[in-house]
């Protein structure tokens, strides 16, 4: 079984704005208005048809989804989710963090796209520690895709070769069955992501 799952998902390192897919998914603020990181960098490269649509929305509250055009963007679609500010990890982040990608997921089903990316949601000014995030992002699309056939394939897009190289880790633990927390990469199957 995951090795069917695991062949709709793949790791890539670049700019989630190039990419030619369904939907890319925005790591947004509430307000959706565009912001920092991959949030304002997707408003620039869709261009100002984004942020009217977005304003029309009214926001997005934490750990939930909206979708809008792509405009400029070589995706058809923008997903946006409001991922946790890190606290502790003990006031509900985790939770919220895997909601925004079920959500994204299920908007993606919803529509009937077939391919979306993902950043790495709320690992940037928002602090969520990478290698946690990371956890939580593999296994709920892993668990998504047990279940349901949309989106057929999956990129976790990584803007830096460190974070490319952390989901690669963390899959190949995934794949071994180790414990993605304790480090266990690299003991099990070979990695079969690009």
């Amino acid at each position: 079984m995951a090795g069917g799952i695991m062949s709709r998902l793949s790791i890539v390192e670049g700019d989630i704005t190039c990419l030619q897919v369904d939907a890319i998914v925005n790591a947004a603020n509430s307000s959706l208005l565009g912001g920092g990181g991959v949030d304002g960098a997707i408003h620039r490269a869709a261009g100002p048809g984004l942020l009217a649509e977005c304003s029309r929305l009214g926001g997005c509250p934490t750990g939930e989804a909206r979708l809008t055009g792509g405009y400029s963007l070589p995706a058809r679609h923008v997903i946006h989710t409001v991922g946790p500010v890190y606290k502790d990890g003990q006031s509900g982040e985790p939770e919220l963090l895997r909601s925004c990608y079920r959500e994204s997921l299920r908007l993606a089903s919803e529509a009937g796209l077939e391919t979306v990316a993902f950043p790495c949601i709320s690992t940037g000014v928002y602090g969520y520690p990478k290698s946690a995030a990371c956890e939580e992002a593999i296994t709920t699309v892993t668990e998504w895709l047990s279940a349901h056939e949309l989106p057929r394939s999956i990129i976790f897009c990584c803007y830096g070769s460190d974070d490319a190289e952390l989901y690669r880790m963390q899959m190949d633990a995934f794949l071994s069955g180790d414990d993605i927390q304790s480090g266990g990469a690299g003991r099990g199957k070979p990695m079969k992501f690009h």
